[in-house]
């Protein structure tokens, strides 16, 4: 316990899933947060989202640990907005010490195809840098950046990939914006490395959330079936992993988040850090 005592974390995404995980285990470890989310529905994404009453139970479980929490609805891809809940943040918490960018969408099959396409680079590239950028000029030498990437982006088909081009642009867009996003933390790190701060991506597999137990998701794993059902998909989930496992709980990767966010990692930067279960493994000839 308290591996980051009296940090603050700026986690977006932070009203269920994986955010909420990270907020809650963190919280366990000492830190305070800021928790955002939009808590709005999108058309072209098949599930829904976090609501607000959601985010008021994260913070309820952060608080639980007996650690502050800062709850703000706020859409990633307003950087303005953003700015603004950072900063409420900070005027209540003091400072800010780590960025967890978790917030993303996977808009499959989304329609209209290209506004799912623009939405899903809106939230998972674009809102990220906007939840990153807010946070630069307040970091100080020791802190640390942890986005949100996914296996999707090392796997060479994924998402509607392979498929007839434009078919599936909120699948292909997922896959896209994770990818680019890797490479825009492998440049940060370097740029921010002089300056005490690390920056890095953890890149998960499948994970039982909302998002992975939803028909977008089962119809992505069995195209074969017209209305597949979690018991139809479930099988084949475990097609993206080495290990015998469907899936990961989000607690699996809070813990590589609460590592990154420690002075445990405090030469641990631009590193693209697999959560995967063997999937990269799976998917790829041995390389040095």
């Amino acid at each position: 316990m308290g591996r980051v005592q009296g940090k603050v974390a700026f986690i977006t995404g932070a009203g269920r899933g994986q955010g909420r995980s990270h907020a809650v285990r963190l919280a366990e470890e000492g830190a305070d947060v800021i928790a955002v989310d939009r808590c709005q529905d999108y058309a072209t994404v098949g599930y829904a989202m976090a609501s607000p009453d959601d985010l008021k139970e994260t913070a309820r479980l952060v608080e639980e640990q007996g650690r502050r929490c800062v709850p703000v609805q706020a859409d990633v891809r307003d950087a303005a907005a953003l700015r603004e809940a950072l900063e409420q943040g900070i005027a209540e918490l003091g400072k800010v010490d780590v960025v967890v960018a978790q917030a993303g969408i996977a808009p499959l099959r989304g329609e209209p195809p290209m506004q799912a396409w623009i939405d899903v680079v809106d939230v998972n590239l674009i809102g990220t840098i906007n939840a990153i950028q807010a946070a630069i000029p307040h970091l100080r030498e020791g802190a640390s950046i942890i986005a949100t990437g996914s296996a999707a982006a090392l796997m060479p088909q994924t998402m509607g990939q392979g498929q007839q081009p434009g078919a599936n642009p909120g699948g292909t867009g997922y896959a896209y914006t994770k990818r680019a996003l890797a490479e825009y933390v492998h440049e940060l790190a370097t740029n921010l490395a002089p300056r005490g701060i690390r920056a890095n991506v953890v890149h998960p597999t499948n994970c039982n959330t909302p998002m992975l137990q939803s028909e977008p998701m089962y119809r992505s794993f069995r195209p074969d079936l017209e209305n597949p059902t979690r018991e139809d998909a479930e099988p084949a989930f475990y097609v993206q992993q080495a290990m015998k496992v469907p899936y990961i709980e989000p607690e699996e990767i809070s813990k590589a988040v609460v590592f990154l966010a420690s002075d445990e990692a405090g030469f641990v930067t631009g590193m693209q850090m697999r959560v995967d279960a063997g999937g990269y493994l799976r998917w790829h000839g041995y390389r040095v």
